[in-house]
């Protein structure tokens, strides 16, 4: 009789996903007024292999500490369970979250369409791999990324819009914004493992 090949335990299948994440991408979500829309978001960083997600919010209905976060019934059941394997960072206001991403060395961009004043980018025509740590914004759901977050911003990314409707709610717009920079990031970061392990080849074998 046959045997049944076991299914992989969840820690497996993170262990073996984990060469697939983008280093060093952070998704920022700013002031949320939906804790449905952070689970989504949170979702979408770990569907599409982001590395950390931080919000941005005084909410009281978000735990301050990550561990909270993953043991919070609610946003583990809005988030299919993606907070469990998630870094998740709370800041109480936009500064103090700038403020911590600039000490680290990010460089912020923000989600917004066109900004009169700033440097504006059509998301796919935009090369995001020269960034080493990159963090990506986005917006309040009503009134959309903050004058304090723009400002402190190095560019605003706009989705092309073809139709009578020109807006896209908060999940559905994170999700085509990461997915194009986590394909040209993770796309770069292969081609430079691939590239770095050729060298190593070459200079043991002279």
């Amino acid at each position: 009789m046959e045997e049944k090949k076991s299914k992989p335990t969840l820690r497996a299948r993170a262990d073996k996903v984990k060469d697939f994440r983008c280093k060093n991408l952070i998704a920022v979500i700013e002031s949320p007024d939906d804790i449905r829309n952070i689970g989504t978001i949170i979702r979408n960083v770990n569907a599409l292999g982001v590395e950390k997600a931080y919000v941005v919010t005084d909410q009281k209905s978000l735990p301050d500490e990550w561990e909270e976060m993953r043991t919070e019934p609610k946003l583990s059941a809005i988030s299919a369970s993606a907070i469990k394997w998630s870094f998740v960072k709370k800041f109480k206001d936009t500064d103090s979250c700038m403020d911590h991403l600039e000490k680290n060395g990010f460089v912020s961009v923000v989600t917004s369409p066109h900004m009169k004043g700033h440097k504006n980018v059509v998301l796919h025509e935009h090369d995001y791999t020269p960034y080493k740590k990159l963090a990506v914004w986005f917006g309040n759901e009503g009134i959309g990324i903050s004058k304090t977050a723009l400002d402190r911003s190095t560019l605003c990314i706009n989705i092309p819009m073809h139709g009578i409707i020109e807006s896209l709610n908060l999940g559905t717009s994170s999700g085509i914004v990461l997915y194009e920079i986590t394909k040209q990031r993770r796309a770069f970061q292969f081609s430079l493992k691939k590239k770095i392990a050729t060298k190593k080849v070459a200079k043991s074998a002279a």
